[in-house]
């Protein structure tokens, strides 16, 4: 498949994405690498791989990594109790073997695990890598080379099927050289008007044009701030949608339900006290 088929087939999901991530997924694709995608929180990162299953066809598996992130939660893990229950059932006929005790009746399969043993391949999300440990990428390490599992008491488990897998971080910590030489990479950073205009549109296309891009100015206008927290194209289009319920058509018409739907963008107090009813007028004049 190439980059622009997957472009267009990645629209027709209401993903919009450039050349450049487009070029990086459909190489990933065709070359079986994995993809990591790096960027600021909020511009659609986690979508990609969305949007991605859609255009495959296919399972989504996410992995949603936080810090002492371990292999039991991520990889799979022995059920205890069933284990334990078979033992004092088997006690009377003799016990069981601990073969028995280590079979796959046994097993529970977490995320990567599945992402390996499934049947078709799946989309396999590692979302925010950034923030687990380092330690957990030596595990990641023998699946994004060989897409293979090591089980002690099963052996080695190697995919019939390799997943597409994605990769997302925010630039919480630097990643290992070895973890990066294992994957294509992409950057996505905030989109410029145009583009994001065109998100908009995608997501809600009854929306009117004077209207939307009121929408993306204002959100463009905030990210020129300083603020704690950036709006990014989710905030923006969950604003949109607030104001769309809400009926408003032209911003400078609607002054007090522009300041009361701020909350979709702006979400610390610092932020809200940095974006106050008279900076919203000065740009709503500009936009207007």
């Amino acid at each position: 498949m190439t980059h622009l088929e997957l472009q267009q087939q990645l629209a027709a999901t209401g993903y919009v994405a450039d050349d450049s991530l487009a070029m990086a997924l459909s190489l990933g694709l065709n070359l079986g690498r994995p993809v990591l995608l790096e960027g600021p929180a909020g511009v659609g990162k986690t979508e990609v791989a969305k949007a991605l299953a859609t255009v495959q066809g296919t399972e989504l598996i996410r992995l949603q990594c936080y810090e002492g992130l371990d292999a039991s939660h991520a990889i799979y893990e022995w059920n205890y109790q069933r284990q334990l229950l078979s033992i004092r059932a088997a006690e009377a006929q003799g016990g069981v073997t601990e073969r028995a005790l280590f079979g796959e009746d046994y097993l529970l399969k977490r995320p990567l695990l599945r992402a390996i043993t499934a049947e078709t391949a799946p989309v396999l999300l590692i979302d925010e890598i950034d923030r687990a440990d380092e330690e957990f990428e030596a595990y990641l390490l023998e699946i994004l080379s060989d897409f293979q599992i090591t089980i002690p008491e099963m052996g080695t488990i190697t995919a019939q099927h390799r997943p597409v897998v994605i990769l997302t971080a925010n630039g919480t910590r630097d990643l290992s050289d070895a973890l990066r030489r294992r994957c294509l990479y992409s950057y996505l950073g905030f989109p410029d008007l145009e583009s994001e205009l065109a998100i908009l549109h995608a997501r809600h296309p009854g929306l009117e044009a004077r209207l939307a891009r009121q929408i993306v100015s204002v959100v463009q206008a905030l990210r020129k701030e300083e603020l704690e927290k950036s709006p990014g194209v989710a905030e923006m289009l969950d604003w949109a949608a607030a104001l769309a319920g809400l009926g408003v058509n032209d911003l400078s018409e609607a002054r007090d339900q522009l300041q009361a739907t701020m909350v979709c963008l702006l979400k610390t107090a610092a932020d809200r006290d940095a974006a106050p009813q008279v900076w919203l007028d000065q740009v709503i004049g500009k936009v207007a």
